[in-house]
C-alpha cells in the first residue's frame, strides 16, 4: 500500500492509535507489527516512531486509549442511579448491553488479558482499569462488594457472549442482587429451580 504524506496532519496520530486497536483485534497483540499499524492508519512506516519510541509504548497508549473508553460507558450506565436497587439493575443492563460486548471490545479485552502477564505496562493499564470500575460501584456498595461486582461483571459478560445458552436477563439481575446482599427470597427459589 502507497501512501502519501499529508502535511501537518493534526490527526495522524489518532489515526495510528485507532489503527493498533483494529490491528490487535484483528491479529492479536503477539501479530502486531509497525507495518501493519501504518498500512492500517494509511502513514508512512517511518512516521511511527516520530510519534511513539516502540511498539510497547504504542500498544500501551491505544490499550489505555480503549480502556478509558470502555471506563466513560461503564460509568455511563449509573447515570441517574438512586440507591443500591438501581444500581444492581444498571449492572444488569450493562452486563446484557450488545455493544459493550461486541466481538471487537471481547478481542480486545482477551488480548489484554493473555499478555497482561508478559507485558507489565499492560498488565498496569489493567490495574487502573479495574480500578475506576470498581470505584463507581463504591458508590452505592463497600468496597468488598464492589469488587465482587465488578468480577461477575467482567465474568458474566464473557459468558452472555460466548455462552450457548446465556442466562437470561432476570437470572442475571437475581445474581447481582444475591451479591449485592439485596436479594430476595423470590431470586433464591427461582435460580434454585433453575438449576
Amino acid at each position: 500500500m502507497i501512501t502519501t504524506r499529508r502535511p501537518n496532519d493534526p490527526v495522524r496520530r489518532e489515526r495510528i492509535l485507532l489503527a493498533t486497536l483494529e490491528t490487535i483485534a484483528e491479529f492479536g497483540v503477539s501479530k502486531v507489527t509497525h507495518r501493519k499499524i501504518a498500512e492500517r492508519a494509511g502513514v508512512p512506516l517511518g512516521s511511527m516512531t516520530y510519534y511513539f519510541t516502540g511498539i510497547d509504548a504504542l500498544l500501551q497508549e491505544a490499550l489505555t486509549r480503549f480502556t478509558l473508553d470502555m471506563s466513560q460507558r461503564y460509568h455511563g450506565f449509573f447515570a441517574g442511579v438512586s440507591g443500591p436497587g438501581s444500581a444492581c439493575e444498571a449492572i444488569t443492563t450493562l452486563i446484557m448491553d450488545p455493544h459493550m460486548t461486541s466481538p471487537r471490545n471481547m478481542e480486545l479485552m482477551y488480548q489484554m488479558y493473555a499478555f497482561a502477564s508478559r507485558k507489565p505496562a499492560l498488565k498496569e493499564v489493567m490495574q487502573d482499569w479495574m480500578q475506576r470500575s470498581q470505584q463507581t460501584l463504591e458508590r452505592w456498595f463497600d468496597p468488598r462488594t464492589a469488587r465482587a461486582l465488578d468480577a461477575f461483571i467482567e465474568g458474566m459478560t464473557l459468558h452472555v457472549a460466548t455462552d450457548r445458552q446465556p442466562l437470561h436477563r432476570e437470572d442475571i439481575g437475581a445474581i447481582v442482587r444475591r451479591i449485592a446482599g439485596i436479594g430476595t427470597n423470590a431470586d433464591d427459589q427461582g435460580l434454585r429451580g433453575k438449576q
